[in-house]
């Protein structure tokens, strides 16, 4: 303590420097120049690496070696459950100094730059990535994948299909990305091809052991309208609906369900393409190798229709065992009609077998041979001269196709629909559906034809005719069709007919109309081809005057005087009331000239 109050001071001391804390001649700007050197540079809105240095529910605090740290919502690190301290996080630079000298930084942001060079190099290297199953959407996920939003479909999740998508929201899961749109920032990742990746080298080694006719187990993996699926232990195959049964199956549900165990065999496969056909009714025997060996054509056979088709009916006699039953072999009508007339799917039948093939397991049917051929007995049932009641089924120009019976038709020709009456066209006479009378005129056994006749149920009127339609006769009349040719009349005895133009002028100069009822004169009657030639003029220009007789019969034997009798009466005929006295005149010269 004595040496304490001896001290004295040095001589060297700078008071200034120990009372200001710097060196006197070192300025305080190169002294904060010196210290910022210290320090990282930091530029804004760029992208830089930082050590978390602390983590907490609300924020995590992030050093970049800057003169103040960085604090940043817990909330951007959400996707990173494990974060902790000490960890290296890139971060965004959005301030350095904020108005209370904080520096502000984010790691969201720092994420979405980064997250499409990322991604992009992901594809381009085929790397897997992790991401984050946000929720579930519309056909698959949505998954967090360096801050992005991308796509998993729903069929890329498995190899096989996912019933419930619920399962997999919030987990964390490895990806491939498979697609990228640049322009509208979409991504599209698949788990499904990673396990395929895993399952190729399986393929490869499965198909190459497989062999024709090798019996598998396998699990039905799908079930569709064509055929089912089955997993045969790293590679599927497919059943066709058609190789499910030896029966007709409508839907596979009725022969297997959804992760069934079943025994299959291998019926063909393409290692190229990789595509594997599967069989499972080929582990059974053929139902045709069971089929009695007795069978035999003209047996009778019940079945099940199990397929309607237009043409025909495929009716099942013993599981497997189908035959066609053809819609000609439907019945013994001639006229077309469709299978449906006769049955339905579903309906119990009896038919007799028409063919039988046991080597291409072929079978025809026939419902109509267990009714007699109507053919066979046609004479007795329906002779020539017999008289019937048809159906109208057809019209044609030139007749009328009526049925007698199923598989029993005939044709009234035209010509047989009436004695007296012109028919044009058999609509005129009846209707189809009706019931028209018929007598059997001829039958032509061989071709299946009868010609049948309606005229010929009552007698011939032209008989009687003949008597009452005399030349020169003056019966009642009414027009019933007027046309530029004629008129024809329908006359009071009975039949019709025809006037000229000529021969319709009354009395008074006018010309007769449709519906007028008028004496008419028989001017040629011609039996052979049922021909009546009227006049109504003659009846008032000629009187009492002998009139020329049918130009047929004149030929046979005819006078000189007829014929020109005749002429002149067509001359009459063509004059008006005017030149009857200059007819008259000229009528007599000739006549004294005979």
């Amino acid at each position: 303590m004595s040496d304490l109050k001896n001290v004295k001071p040095l001589d060297d001391f700078n008071w200034d420097e120990f009372e200001n804390g710097t060196s006197a001649n070192v300025s305080k700007t190169d002294l904060e120049k010196a210290y910022d050197e210290t320090l990282n540079k930091v530029t804004e809105h760029q992208v830089v690496e930082g050590t978390v240095i602390s983590v907490d529910k609300k924020e995590v605090i992030v050093n970049i070696g800057y003169k103040s740290d960085g604090i940043i919502p817990a909330s951007e690190f959400r996707y990173n459950p494990d974060l902790k301290v000490g960890d290296k996080v890139e971060v965004y630079v959005e301030n350095q100094e904020d108005v209370k000298g904080q520096l502000v930084l984010s790691h969201k942001k720092a994420r979405l730059s980064k997250s499409w060079e990322r991604v992009n190099a992901a594809l381009e290297n085929e790397e897997i990535i992790q991401g984050y199953i946000k929720c579930r959407t519309k056909g698959g996920m949505i998954v967090d994948v360096f801050g992005i939003e991308a796509f998993l479909p729903g069929s890329q999740i498995d190899v096989h299909p996912i019933r419930d998508y619920d399962v997999f929201v919030g987990k964390t899961m490895e990806f491939k990305v498979v697609k990228i749109n640049q322009e509208f920032r979409n991504v599209v990742v698949s788990h499904k091809a990673l396990i395929e990746q895993e399952l190729e080298q399986q393929r490869k080694e499965i198909i190459g052991k497989l062999e024709k006719g090798q019996i598998l187990e396998g699990t039905v993996k799908n079930i569709t309208t064509y055929g089912v699926f089955v997993d045969l232990g790293g590679v599927d195959g497919l059943i066709h609906i058609t190789d499910l049964s030896w029966g007709r199956v409508s839907d596979p549900h009725e022969v297997v369900a959804l992760d069934q165990k079943i025994n299959v065999v291998i019926l063909d496969f393409d290692e190229e393409k990789k595509r594997i056909a599967l069989g499972l009714k080929q582990l059974t025997p053929h139902p045709w190798d069971a089929l009695d060996p007795n069978l035999k054509v003209g047996d009778h056979v019940k079945g099940k229709v199990v397929v309607m088709a237009d043409y025909g009916a495929f009716v099942e006699i013993a599981p497997g065992v189908e035959g066609l039953i053809h819609v000609s072999e439907m019945s013994w009508s001639q006229h077309l009609r469709s299978a449906q007339d006769f049955m339905k799917v579903g309906d119990e039948v009896e038919a007799v077998i028409l063919t039988l093939d046991r080597a291409e397991r072929k079978m025809s049917l026939g419902i109509k041979q267990l009714k007699e051929d109507p053919w066979e007995a046609i004479e007795t049932k329906y002779p020539v001269g017999s008289k019937h009641t048809a159906k109208v089924r057809n019209f044609t120009n030139f007749g009328i196709f009526v049925e007698l019976e199923e598989g029993v038709d005939g044709l009234i020709h035209i010509s047989d629909l009436s004695w007296t009456k012109k028919v044009k066209h058999p609509s005129e006479f009846t209707s189809v559906g009706a019931s028209i009378d018929v007598v059997v005129l001829e039958i032509d056994k061989e071709n299946r034809r009868l010609s049948l006749g309606h005229k010929q149920l009552e007698k011939n009127p032209w008989d009687e005719y003949e008597a009452i339609y005399t030349p020169g006769s003056v019966h009642q009349g009414t027009i019933t069709e007027l046309m530029d040719k004629g008129a024809v009349v329908a006359l009071a005895e009975g039949g019709e007919g025809f006037a000229t133009p000529k021969h319709l002028t009354k009395e008074d100069g006018t010309m007769a109309k449709k519906g007028e009822t008028l004496d008419f004169k028989v001017i040629e009657f011609v039996k052979e081809t049922k021909r009546i030639i009227l006049s109504h003029s003659r009846t008032f220009e000629e009187g009492n005057e002998p009139v020329a007789k049918p130009a047929h019969k004149r030929a046979n034997g005819g006078r000189k005087n007829n014929n020109e009798t005749a002429m002149i009466n067509n001359v009459a005929a063509s004059t008006s009331l005017g030149d009857i006295d200059a007819l008259a005149k000229l009528k007599a010269q000739m006549e004294g000239k005979a």
